[in-house]
């Protein structure tokens, strides 16, 4: 039984545990405060609960909460509650249509704002890094969490170029990991193995995390770069390079990968072989940033004679 126990909490991952716990925490106290029992919680607490989020957190947040307080009931064996119950389901359609705002997206980063990125990376440890994180993040498609996740371990190198072993990622909730294939590129300077291996020869890095953490004396960290780091170096040669997001459109790690599809599409690739390299298990996740790419190239307006 401890054993079935262990396998049922590892079959999900940290990060969606942390939210499912987050949410029920804030839900569980909300109904703490107000004097209404939580689990199991009758429709219509949940819809004035997710009435009185609204006025602070947008619309995906509070589906999000619904999803975890819904988790929450099955775990503790309360199988009868419904998160589609026209009381929650109605409720959750009004906070649509009258506090719905657009869904933020990155922007996606093409190959020419790619050029741009790793242009102001210099000979130091950091430009070195830098670079090679860029490059290998959109040529790989990966996520930030995938990014840092890299080890000298699951890098395969040969005249081709570079073999990537993935082991865990979000798209792989059975844990069987993934081999992706980077070939040596054209360019000199936007060849991910070639940075690669460059950051990995000028860092002394052989085992262990890929992307680490450069200090204020321009030495290398010994552990592993949190996935936040992405982030912030992303936003400091973004700015470096003059590119800037929208409120709608921000520049993120997301980016990265967004980039790699729509860039991949309007290289005539079809479908399937973008999602066998991003690993997406969705067509419909991965046609979004496909139609964003077609939005100019497809516009009937084309045809106005305008």
């Amino acid at each position: 039984m401890e054993e079935a126990v262990r396998f049922a909490r590892d079959a999900l991952s940290d990060n969606t545990r942390l939210a499912y716990a987050s949410d029920w925490q804030n839900f569980a106290a909300w109904c703490s405060a107000a004097g209404l029992a939580s689990l199991p919680a009758p429709p219509e607490t949940v819809a004035a609960y997710l009435a009185v989020q609204a006025r602070t957190y947008a619309v995906a947040t509070l589906r999000r909460r619904l999803v975890s307080i819904s988790k929450a009931h099955r775990i503790a064996g309360h199988t009868a509650f419904w998160a589609g119950h026209p009381v929650i389901s109605e409720t959750l359609r009004g906070v649509t249509r009258t506090r719905g705002r657009p869904q933020r997206r990155a922007a996606a980063l093409t190959t020419p704002e790619i050029r741009r990125l790793v242009a102001g990376c210099g000979p130091d440890l950091a430009g070195l890094r830098d670079r090679a994180l860029i490059l290998l993040g959109y040529a790989a498609a990966l996520r930030r969490s995938e990014l840092v996740a890299v080890d000298v371990e699951h890098l395969r190198f040969d005249a081709q170029g570079l073999r990537l072993h993935i082991p865990h990622s979000k798209g792989d909730q059975a844990g069987e990991g993934e081999d992706l294939g980077i070939p040596r590129g054209q360019r000199r300077d936007t060849c991910p193995v070639r940075a690669i291996e460059a950051w990995l020869q000028a860092s002394d890095t052989r085992f262990g995390p890929v992307f680490r953490k450069i200090n204020r004396w321009g030495g290398v960290e010994p552990g592993r770069l949190h996935p936040d780091g992405v982030r912030q170096i992303l936003s400091r040669r973004a700015e470096q390079a003059g590119i800037a997001g929208t409120a709608l459109e921000p520049v993120s790690p997301h980016g990265l990968r967004a980039g790699f599809v729509t860039q991949a599409y309007k290289a005539g690739l079809r479908d399937e072989e973008i999602m066998q390299h991003s690993r997406h298990r969705d067509l419909r996740t991965m046609r979004r940033y496909v139609r964003r790419a077609k939005l100019l190239e497809d516009s009937p307006a084309k045809r106005l004679d305008l």
